[in-house]
């Protein structure tokens, strides 16, 4: 009975104990918890560039997979089991391989998504400092996750400052921070990501017009209808735009398949698949600014293999006064990140 009594009591301490501390890692990551405003000003960049109407302008999108996301890897998230690369080494390898492509892909203007600031899963690198020296372009960043301690899985997430870094050497006349609307509730909003647009206003030599660059990275592990309200409030942004006269160039990860793709079928459900995006979205004269002659994405079920499941979720939407001329996926066979490069050049009607 003593036995038995002493064991109840080791058990009673040890829940009571658990509790104790789950409650009190729920009551930090609230109180921590990152909450931005519907519209924040970004510091801008200092570049002096003119843009014009006679010029082609060129942009690359590129999801950088925080240099953390190499051929070698997988993802927990993704149905495989891993957090982070293994050393230091690896992200520093993978940060120079990124610049590396960058700069064999030259643009007037680089949307970069997932780059880290200083964030547990890339060993505190400055990613965005060594993208502007590298580059030598100024560039302006938005946080799109940015949490005190994500406390899963095992080992865990950890401190995260992670977003989206737009790069140009144009001149700017205002950047800014658009929330997007959240995909989940409390308490797993409180370690989860924070979607924003980062926009960004080039004024165009010899017009009233301002060229509007929106840098965009929707949500990915949601059950569709976070992905399907930032997409509509995506368009809403470019709609509003585009009748004040301005031209619009969005691009980034949608994390949504394109209406008319079809060459990289989904062949098994039971990891992440993504979400799918229609052209009847589109408002009137808009369009999507894509190419499907390589993949833009691979899954990160395991580590890449010619086999690896793969897809089209990384492009563009031009305004109906955006001539496209080229859009171009860059083949480099995942090698540095689980993304792939795509350039987008158009002429500004």
């Amino acid at each position: 009975m003593k036995t038995l009594k002493k064991a109840a009591k080791i058990m009673a301490a040890v829940i009571t104990a658990v509790v104790f501390v789950f409650t009190g890692l729920l009551i930090f990551v609230t109180v921590m918890e990152y909450r931005p405003q519907k519209t924040e000003s970004i510091k801008k960049s200092e570049g002096t560039r003119e843009v014009s109407r006679e010029d082609p302008f060129t942009v690359v999108s590129l999801n950088t997979g925080y240099a953390g996301l190499g051929e070698d890897e997988d993802f927990f998230m993704d149905g495989g089991t891993k957090v982070r690369p293994d050393s230091k080494a690896q992200v520093e390898e993978n940060l120079a391989g990124i610049a590396g492509i960058l700069k064999e892909h030259r643009a007037d203007t680089y949307f970069l998504q997932e780059v880290d600031l200083d964030s547990k899963r890339s060993y505190s690198t400055d990613q965005k400092k060594y993208y502007e020296t590298m580059l030598g372009l100024g560039g302006m960043f938005a946080y799109n996750f940015k949490v005190a301690y994500a406390p899963y899985p095992w080992p865990t997430i950890g401190h995260v400052e992670s977003g989206l870094l737009t790069l140009t050497d144009a001149r700017i006349n205002q950047a800014e921070r658009i929330a997007l609307p959240e995909s989940f509730s409390w308490p797993l909003k409180t370690c989860n990501l924070k979607r924003c647009l980062l926009k960004t206003r080039v004024p165009v030599k010899g017009s009233r017009a301002e060229l509007v660059l929106i840098n965009l990275h929707l949500e990915a592990y949601d059950s569709g209808e976070g992905k399907e309200a930032q997409s509509k409030m995506l368009l809403k942004v470019l709609e509003e735009e585009y009748k004040k006269g301005n031209y619009v160039i969005a691009g980034g990860d949608f994390n949504q398949t394109f209406e008319g793709i079809t060459k990289y079928p989904i062949r098994s459900k039971e990891d992440w698949t993504p979400g799918a995006i229609g052209n009847e979205i589109l408002p009137a004269g808009f369009q999507f600014a894509i190419d499907d002659s390589y993949p833009t994405c691979r899954l990160l079920n395991k580590a890449y293999e010619k086999d690896s499941q793969v897809y089209v979720i990384d492009g563009f939407i031009v305004s109906p006064n955006v001539q496209v001329e080229q859009v171009k996926v860059m083949n480099h066979d995942f090698r540095y990140t689980d993304h792939q490069p795509v350039r987008l050049k158009v002429k500004l009607k």
